[in-house]
């Protein structure tokens, strides 16, 4: 899929999230990669026994964790989606990609809120 299509849907996935989520989204940013460094890929197979692909990846300071007397003033939060890796898992669907990327969008910004893997699973993300 074209980069800039990726994006459109992304964006839309973003769009259409439920507005008490996207309201609440602070001091985040959504970036797209086509794949994960060699240290994320690195850390997330010895994570997962090396047996899935690593579609989304949050990186900060979940939101309830966040002192307010210390996070000012710092860098944003990220959740990176990586191209590759979805179209991979999708075999390039289009369809099956669209809900994939909600999908993975949805499980990473549960990390922001600070929800596990184990709870985002058993909610279907």
């Amino acid at each position: 899929m074209e980069t800039e299509k990726f994006r459109q849907i992304v964006t839309l996935a973003i769009d259409d999230l439920p507005d008490e989520f996207r309201n609440a989204l602070d001091n985040i940013e959504i970036v797209i990669e086509d794949d994960p460094s060699p240290t994320q890929a690195k850390q997330f197979e010895k994570r997962n026994s090396g047996k899935m692909l690593l579609l989304g990846l949050y990186q900060g300071i979940p939101k309830g964790k966040r002192d307010p007397q210390f996070y000012s003033g710092v860098l944003p939060d990220k959740i990176t989606l990586f191209k590759k890796s979805i179209e991979k898992y999708c075999g390039n669907n289009e369809q099956v990609m669209i809900d994939q990327i909600q999908k993975t969008l949805l499980h990473e910004i549960g990390h922001y809120f600070g929800m596990k893997d184990k709870e985002l699973r058993k909610l279907g993300y």
